[in-house]
């Protein structure tokens, strides 16, 4: 395909546009996680240059990732005045490295302040530059690290970075250990699934909820939604299969590997899958991702929503983090083989991982905690907020053998028979898939299925890599002591599958009994961001990232403060408008129907005194009340708001109050603005109902 990677400064571009010697050098440091050679940056920054200008690039930009969760830029042109009053086309070496965005305007937890306003952008040569198109220009975008002017990651892809270094050490250590000497880097690869909603522009715009808060605050819920499951994997609307064709194109030149498309579960979801890449480059990818559907949408007169549950009552939106580790040389870690009773190096890695996600489960499930994602976790549609795991009936067979000793046998999968005679029998998997498990083992990698539809798949990925290295490392340092190793391996594994069993769960995850059995095996149930983000704090926690340098005490805690002032934040801003549209849209609506029953009811009475107007008195009496009872609530909710806002000293308080007060103000205000809806005349009623949101595009 010709236009795959056409804006890509990739590696078959820097082949033929670098100097041989310049080109080995770059792939010294993108391959081996060598320090960049300064002359080589320069001839790449002239290269980089004319390749941009010549696609018609004027300006170039540091793209970043910062605490906010979506990417940051500052544009810069080419030009350099020239001593006869003209201007030369010209981009440095310094400029390609190094960049100074302000950095007490984005989140940092108290790291920046406003009077202190230096941070900078470093070049990330292990993600290709490429070029974005935006109302027709081009843009030459160089992917970056952020940090602070006292040296503190304020970015998500610094502690990627410095994560995936840490698997790579850890794992080569286990390697060695097994008599790989030929693998020189091990790094871990995802393939980011990511859901979202389409909505047709029209209704957009006459919902100021989903304009400032991404998702429906008031709705009743519409007299068909997901309940025949015909909307799943069926046939592509013309107008979605315009816009994907249209966004796989915008995708494809800049080199990312869409592969799949198709209906999601609930009315106007969908979903898009790519191939494994390594996890920065997918991490770039997926915020490539996100940004193109959302401009492509309105190219179609269409918006894309990627909050985590816009529609109540409907499922939700998520990404399913597939999670593998590959070596330099091309070997998948977590490939099973058919017999990996047999592959001692394969059942040693997946204890680790076992044992890690036991071991910091909590962790793993801040790193999947936002505000949208509160609303969806647990809802039988997605993942619990109970960690586990399912490994299928081969694997967990063998942590079985493991307990009592010893590998004798693997599960192989049987032949299938359809019954018609002109389909083929073909073999099974040796494992069944569970969709409500939020880690499960799928065939070579695993599926971590919690992950928010609107976050950066950075935070997943960082807690993956590190919990993995870390217990690599614990494995590592006993074994390389062992006096004897197949001993001590032995001892280890089994030592993880008696401990950690607890873990594994290959039932139904939105079971009631699942919470009860979850409890009694001591699994932690955090149903909140405000509750998930303590586990930042604790001290094994910051022992974990300082020991491997991803994170210093300082910068977890900055973690801490950010992720509850945006919670706060989100859930004022939610209220907010909530009040804004009852008082101005939904009372009003109420006011006027009820004037015009009243009106009709006395129009009635005059003409035909010995009418019958009880359905229309009913109809009032019942718009009255429920109106008194909505204007009560809403005087609630804005005293709540007033109380949750003045707790500006503790910024853990103030979450709590907004989860457990405001938030609780609101679903209440809702369901009468519900209910009123199902009892005013459509005509009047002010905003688009699910109805048309989910049925008509």
């Amino acid at each position: 395909m010709k236009i795959f990677g056409e804006n890509v400064f990739n590696e078959t571009v820097m082949r033929e546009r670098l100097p041989k010697a310049t080109y080995k050098s770059l792939r010294k440091t993108i391959e081996g996680g060598l320090a960049l050679d300064p002359a080589v940056a320069e001839i790449v920054a002239n290269a980089m240059k004319d390749w941009a200008i010549e696609k018609g690039a004027t300006h170039f930009t540091h793209w970043f990732q910062p605490l906010t969760g979506i990417t940051a830029e500052k544009h810069d042109s080419f030009i350099s005045p020239t001593s006869h009053g003209l201007v030369a086309m010209e981009f440095s070496g310094k400029e390609l490295i190094q960049g100074e965005p302000d950095a007490s305007s984005f989140p940092s937890g108290g790291i920046r302040a406003t009077f202190e306003a230096r941070g900078y952008t470093a070049w990330d040569c292990t993600s290709p530059a490429f070029l974005k198109e935006d109302a027709g220009t081009l843009t030459l975008c160089i992917p970056t690290a952020f940090c602070s002017y006292t040296g503190e990651a304020l970015d998500k892809k610094t502690p990627l970075l410095r994560s995936m270094e840490v698997l790579s050490q850890q794992a080569l250590r286990l390697l060695k250990l097994f008599g790989n000497t030929s693998t020189k880097r091990v790094s871990s690869t995802v393939g980011a699934e990511q859901e979202y909603f389409l909505i047709d522009k029209k209704f957009f715009d006459k919902r100021i909820d989903l304009m400032l808060t991404g998702r429906t605050l008031f709705g009743a819920m519409a007299p068909k939604g997901q309940e025949l499951e015909d909307h799943y994997f069926g046939s592509l609307k013309t107008r979605v299969a315009s816009f994907m064709h249209d966004l796989n194109v915008e995708l494809w030149k800049l080199g990312v590997l869409a592969k799949t498309q198709h209906n999601e579960v609930a009315p106007t979801q969908f979903e898009l899958a790519p191939i494994f890449v390594t996890t920065n480059i997918a991490t770039d990818h997926n915020q490539l991702v996100m940004d193109s559907m959302k401009k492509v949408a309105l190219r179609h007169d269409m918006v894309c929503l990627l909050h985590e549950k816009p529609y109540a009552g409907i499922n939700g939106s998520g990404k399913h983090n597939n999670w593998s580790m590959s070596t330099d040389d091309g070997m998948n870690l977590l490939e099973p083989g058919q017999t990996p009773h047999e592959n001692l190096q394969f059942v040693t890695i997946i204890c680790a991982i076992v044992k890690a996600v036991d071991d910091y489960a909590e962790l793993l499930r801040f790193s999947a905690a936002n505000p949208g994602n509160d609303h969806r976790l647990g809802a039988n549609e997605a993942p619990p907020a109970i960690i586990s795991i399912f490994l299928g009936d081969q694997l967990t067979d063998i942590f079985e053998q493991l307990q009592n000793g010893g590998l004798i046998r693997s599960l192989q999968g049987e032949k299938l028979a359809s019954g018609v005679k002109t389909l083929p029998a073909f073999r099974k998997d040796s494992t069944d898939r569970n969709r409500t498990s939020p880690f499960a083992f799928t065939g070579n990698k695993f599926e971590f299925r919690m992950v928010a539809s609107s976050q950066s798949i950075s935070g997943p990925n960082v807690v993956l890599n590190l919990i993995i290295g870390e217990v690599l490392s614990q494995f590592s340092d006993r074994l390389e002591k062992a006096a004897d190793f197949e001993q001590e391996l032995q001892a280890i594994l089994k030592e993880t599958a008696t401990k950690h069993k607890r873990i594994l769960f290959d039932g139904n995850g939105y079971a009631e009994e699942w919470v009860e059995e979850a409890a009694k095996r001591g699994l932690p149930n955090v149903t909140s961001t405000v509750e998930a983000a303590l586990v930042l704090l604790r001290e094994n926690t910051v022992k974990l990232y300082e020991k491997h340098k991803v994170l210093s005490q300082t910068e977890l805690e900055s973690r801490y403060e950010i992720a509850l002032e945006q919670y706060s934040k989100q859930i004022n801003i939610e209220a907010l408008t909530m009040i804004n549209m009852a008082k101005n849209l939904i009372v009003p609506a109420a006011v006027k129907y009820s004037t015009q029953l009243a009106t009709s009811i006395n129009a009635i009475k005059s003409a035909y005194g010995a009418a019958d107007v009880s359905v229309q008195e009913e109809l009032l009496k019942g718009v009255c009340s429920t109106l008194v009872s909505f204007n009560a609530k809403l005087i609630t909710l804005e005293k709540s708001v007033q109380d949750a806002t003045a707790l500006t000293d503790d910024a853990y308080a103030q979450s709590v109050c907004f989860r457990d007060v405001v938030f609780t103000a609101m679903q209440a205000l809702r369901t009468d603005g519900d209910q009123l809806e199902t009892m005013i005349d459509a005509e009047l009623w002010p905003l688009p109902t699910y109805a048309q949101m989910l049925f008509m595009l």
